[in-house]
């Protein structure tokens, strides 16, 4: 089975469902999988939030090319 790693081309990102929300995006791999390890605790910490306010708060997610590629 091979192990897909997130080489910074492409962001999971969490848009909000309204004006008093932002927007969160995480590093991943081609289809959507972060490796939670490689993130700092801040963003670890964010990416938890965006997972449980999912159809809340937050859209559920898509993947995008990142934009510094």
């Amino acid at each position: 089975m091979a192990t897909l790693t997130a080489s910074g081309d492409y962001e999971l990102r969490f848009q909000p469902l309204s004006d008093n929300h932002r927007a969160f995006a995480f590093p991943c791999d081609a289809v959507g999988h972060v490796d939670m390890d490689s993130l700092s605790e801040p963003m670890f910490n964010n990416y938890l939030y965006a997972r449980a306010v999912m159809g809340l708060e937050l859209a559920w997610p898509q993947v995008r090319v990142s934009p510094s590629h």
